[in-house]
């Protein structure tokens, strides 16, 4: 059987990068929607300024529709930020939050990513399990799953170690974690330990793409403009899958391609190879689990 695959916000939005301009995708959302269905893809990501303007622009019920009858099963929307903030910076994050919320209840999404935090002196560390923990309450109220993303340059969860620490004191079924090949590679965390890591329980959303050996720039630049499709790169992402599914994971296998190269492509074409380059990679990723 073929993998499921779930295309990540950046991996259909065309021209557009976080943190870049107001991160709108340079393509409709129909088309998006309509391109991913015939490429083969299972699932599709949102990023909130596309989800804003869709809501303007066509309705949630009319993209529900359309996300439906393209077959596009699986469904997240990001990401939350500074949700550990407070005063002004916190009113934005809680007026993000709400948006999210509705965006995934509208949707039937089932995942919503969460950011860690960036910022040089992180909150502390009570206050952010507190405030992930009250977060988790409410996604389990609203029936979806948190998916936070640890990252090498987070200042305060940058491992998967971290990561699955603050997950057991959080203690909420409704609280994962995104596994990310870039981000595990970047961090150092020699795949064959993911599954002592971390638990099946925990494994809310994992995503795939491949990089150089070493960074091309800043650790940001290289994550915003020089990832590579899984495969076309040195992050053995095969091995990665090998040791991901070892966990019990079974997908959706997100794809998360964040590039200059694919920003460059037309929709179908970057759908197209992405797809295709992802489930070779998955398929023998696969083969050596089973072998």
């Amino acid at each position: 059987m073929r993998a499921d695959l779930l295309a990540t916000c950046w991996t259909s939005a065309g021209n557009a990068a976080p943190q870049r301009g107001n991160e709108e995708s340079s393509f409709p959302i129909l088309e998006r929607v309509e391109e991913l269905a015939r490429a083969g893809w299972n699932g599709i990501g949102l990023v909130n300024a596309d989800l804003q303007r869709a809501k303007r622009e066509l309705g949630y019920p009319a993209l529900r529709t359309a996300v439906d009858r393209a077959g596009l099963e699986y469904r997240e929307v990001e990401i939350l930020d500074n949700w550990w903030t407070v005063g002004e910076e916190r009113k934005r994050a809680d007026r993000l939050r709400d948006e999210l919320f509705e965006a995934a209840a509208e949707l039937g999404a089932q995942r919503i990513k969460v950011m860690s935090c960036l910022d040089a002196s992180p909150p502390p560390h009570e206050r952010f399990v507190r405030e992930l923990r009250e977060l988790s309450r409410r996604a389990a109220d609203a029936g979806v799953v948190l998916a936070l993303e640890p990252m090498p340059f987070s200042s305060n969860v940058a491992t998967l170690e971290a990561g699955v620490r603050l997950l057991e004191e959080v203690d909420h079924s409704a609280a994962g974690l995104t596994i990310d090949t870039w981000h595990v590679f970047r961090a150092g965390t020699p795949y064959e330990r993911i599954p002592e890591i971390v638990p099946l329980e925990f494994v809310a959303v994992v995503e795939l793409n491949d990089c150089a050996e070493e960074p091309v720039g800043s650790l940001w630049a290289d994550t915003v403009d020089n990832r590579r499709l899984p495969g076309e790169g040195d992050a053995s992402v095969a091995e990665f899958v090998r040791w991901v599914a070892a966990t019990g994971f079974q997908g959706p296998w997100g794809v998360e391609i964040i590039s200059t190269e694919l920003r460059a492509l037309p929709l179908r074409d970057a759908l197209e190879v992405s797809a295709r380059t992802t489930r070779e990679v998955i398929d023998a990723g696969l083969q050596l689990r089973s072998n």
